[in-house]
């Protein structure tokens, strides 16, 4: 069908070669093909492609000397038999039906050669970058077919004729990235990952055990000390075990020094011997000083405490006792000034008698985990063995070039993985598997396929989308909680105005922490790499190590996370003489000032600083790809600090000059709860928002001024 009105093949390859009148947009027009030293993979080779370079267009393209095409962007074999097809009519993808991603035949003309991430950047100045895609043990080649990706799972989906009839209402009708934009980051080229590959059985334990350990942990505080876990600090641990922890578990720490976790103990810590709270009545104020008095008295009681340091505290606490029974015309700050007052001098005898008890609670936490991990792994092999996969892999060998950046590959094949169930309930798709269902809204989930059909390289028919799927969203449901609003403020986004204005004026096309599901460009930095490597994740951002680009960092506002990213950004700009720039997004806590902030505020590589006022932007919930749309937004409460560091070659390409700047700042005035109720225009879907977030406001307003414990919007 797709040549019945067209001459013969021969005739069209022709047509689209060389010729001075074929558009620019997918064509190179050079009349005369000036060859480059080749640096293709031998398929590529072997099927004819060359590359060339472009006089009128400066730039480099691709010419098949078998079939006279011409292409600006490298060819994948394939996705469709040029000489039966030289058009690839018929490789446009179809719409999943029933499955939230429907694209009309201009879409799929327009994304049918979209497959290659390493596409020439214009104004890229590094040189000697080749442009490749190095194999790996695991990049199956896509079988030459004109099959249609996603037929299986629309099969396995049991799409009903109703559903085919509703198939146009499942067009994506908001949409807050923009997939198209091609990276200008540039790395060594790397071996392929030795992780296992992800598999729902051993998703379904993990997560299982994962449950287990936060309640463990939520027992142990309440049992030990009395008080209920501190808000987001399981998910704070977790985030920072991992920045030490040199473990085979992505998820769970398992090799950690030292044991005890910085995080957790200081958390535990600044809730003994109860939380305080943001106080707003007189009442709360008098409330809050009785309770503290009386739980640091009970405490010190309970305790292996020194005869001196009973006396402070009960002398203390009995002084507190009188002066409440005596002065009752005492205002809010009247009684905030005696809390005060009554935490310098029982602080340090009630951290002393809990020191003990607290490292107890952190080690045993990290115990329980490591058991997990072993439990986790042995299953894992264990369905690895059944399959005949070996999990000792030999280590390919990797030539030293440079190549556009790329999503990570795992070496071990993927065993075969169970069918998942999927359905529709309105517009969100109910993933499930033996029970355990994870949802992700209409929109979002037709991101998902998008991402998995440009990144993965090993399921060309997508029988193994859906269970990849119910991994992903299973994966990040564990890591950040279950409960309402938790962890929302780990994953957030910038809004997308600041992102349009991050890539217009700082070339900006990558983003060192995001995930699948609140990524802006379809190339970043990911938590993990077994689950996300199929949907373009290039892997932890402290294993990504570029040579040339410019990134936006918006880390966790984990401490520890965020002083070894600053150690990582640094270590980069010193060794690369390219162009390179990252700008960072982190609150400007002061009362104590964070290291990462202090270390990048001395910084030689620091370029300007912008702080941004607190609730004068916002940022997108960390829960965008499930929450409400009334809930997609938050008011920063707290500055937010935009440091750029750059290297020399890096300043020179993407100064951040005055105008610049103020066009940034400009951006983030645009609101995006007024994008979220006019819902989404035409440009809004070509470039529209993944965004930063804060947690909910109940989270937020506990965060700073109790104590140095931060909450953590991403």
């Amino acid at each position: 069908m797709a040549n019945e009105n067209h001459g013969s093949p021969r005739e069209e390859a022709s047509l689209m070669s060389h010729s001075p009148g074929t558009s620019n947009q997918n064509q190179p027009s050079s009349p005369k093909p000036i060859r480059l030293v080749q640096d293709l993979p031998d398929e590529l080779v072997q099927a004819g492609w060359e590359k060339c370079w472009s006089k009128r267009e400066n730039r480099p393209y691709y010419f098949n000397r078998f079939t006279n095409q011409s292409l600006w962007e490298m060819p994948v074999l394939g996705q469709h038999d040029v000489i039966s097809d030289p058009l690839g009519l018929n490789a446009a993808p179809m719409p999943l039906e029933g499955a939230g991603v429907v694209e009309s035949t201009a879409e799929s003309k327009q994304r049918k050669r979209r497959f290659s991430e390493e596409v020439q950047p214009s104004g890229n100045s590094i040189k000697k970058a080749k442009v490749d895609v190095p194999g790996t043990p695991s990049a199956q080649p896509v079988p030459s077919s004109p099959s249609i990706p996603g037929t299986s799972v629309v099969k396995l989906w049991c799409v009903s004729p109703e559903d085919k009839q509703q198939a146009a209402l499942l067009r994506p009708t908001e949409v807050y990235w923009d997939l198209d934009i091609q990276t200008n980051a540039v790395i060594k080229q790397r071996a392929p990952s030795e992780v296992l590959p992800p598999h729902p059985e051993v998703e379904l334990l993990r997560s299982q055990l994962m449950l287990k350990l936060r309640q463990h942990y939520r027992e142990l505080c309440q049992q030990r000390e009395g008080i209920d876990p501190p808000r987001e600090s399981f998910n704070r641990w977790m985030l920072e075990r991992k920045v030490v922890d040199k473990g085979t578990d992505p998820l769970l720490p398992s090799d950690c020094e030292p044991v005890v976790s910085p995080s957790m103990f200081r958390e535990i810590m600044n809730d003994i011997p109860i939380r305080l709270s943001r106080i707003k009545f007189r009442e709360e104020a008098k409330r809050l000083l009785f309770k503290y008095a009386e739980a640091a008295k009970r405490l010190i009681e309970s305790r292996s405490a020194s005869p001196d340091s009973r006396k402070v505290v009960k002398w203390n606490v009995e002084d507190t006792f009188s002066w409440l029974r005596r002065d009752h015309s005492a205002s809010k700050e009247d009684y905030m000034d005696r809390l005060e007052h009554l935490r310098k001098q029982c602080g340090p005898h009630v951290s002393a008698a809990a020191k003990d008890s607290v490292e107890g609670i952190c080690s045993k936490i990290y115990y329980i985990s490591l058991e997990y991990v072993k439990r986790i792994r042995e299953k894992h092999l264990a369905i690895l063995k059944e399959n005949n996969i070996s999990a000792e892999v030999e280590a390919p060998e990797v030539q030293d070039r440079l190549v556009y950046c790329y999503p990570v590959r795992l070496a071990i094949p993927s065993p075969p993985l169970p069918s998942v169930e999927m359905h529709m309930e309105n517009n969100v798709a109910c993933v499930r598997y033996k029970g355990e269902m994870v949802k992700v809204s209409r929109n979002f989930f037709s991101k998902l396929w998008l991402l998995y059909r440009y990144s993965c390289i090993d399921d060309s028919g997508f029988e193994k989308f859906l269970p990849r799927v119910w991994c992903l969203l299973r994966r990040y449901q564990m890591m950040f909680g279950v409960g309402l609003y938790e962890g929302t403020g780990l994953q957030g986004a910038l809004p997308v105005h600041v992102f349009e204005a991050l890539h217009k004026l700082f070339g900006v096309s990558f983003e060192c922490f995001a995930s699948p599901l609140n990524c802006y460009f379809k190339q970043f930095c990911s938590a993990f790499l077994d689950t996300d490597g199929y949907f373009g994740s290039r892997g932890p951002c402290l294993d990504f190590s570029p040579i040339s680009g410019s990134f936006e960092a918006n880390p966790p506002f984990c401490e520890e996370l965020m002083d070894a990213m600053v150690s990582h950004f640094e270590k980069l700009l010193e060794s690369s003489s390219e162009p390179l720039s990252f700008i960072v997004f982190i609150p400007e806590w002061r009362d104590p000032p964070t290291p990462a902030l202090t270390r990048m505020e001395q910084s030689k590589f620091k370029r300007h600083q912008l702080i941004l006022p607190a609730f004068d932007h916002e940022y997108r919930s960390g829960s965008q790809h499930i929450c409400k749309k009334e809930e997609m937004y938050y008011k920063a409460v707290h500055n937010t600090a935009v440091l750029f560091l750059q290297n020399n070659a890096g300043f020179t390409k993407w100064e951040p000059t005055p105008d610049r700047l103020q066009e940034l700042i400009t951006a983030y005035k645009h609101s995006g709860r007024t994008l979220s109720s006019s819902g989404s225009s035409s440009s809004s879907c070509s470039s529209s928002s993944s965004t930063l977030s804060s947690t909910a406001d109940k989270d937020r307003e506990t965060g700073r001024e109790q104590s140095s414990s931060r909450e953590t919007p991403n």
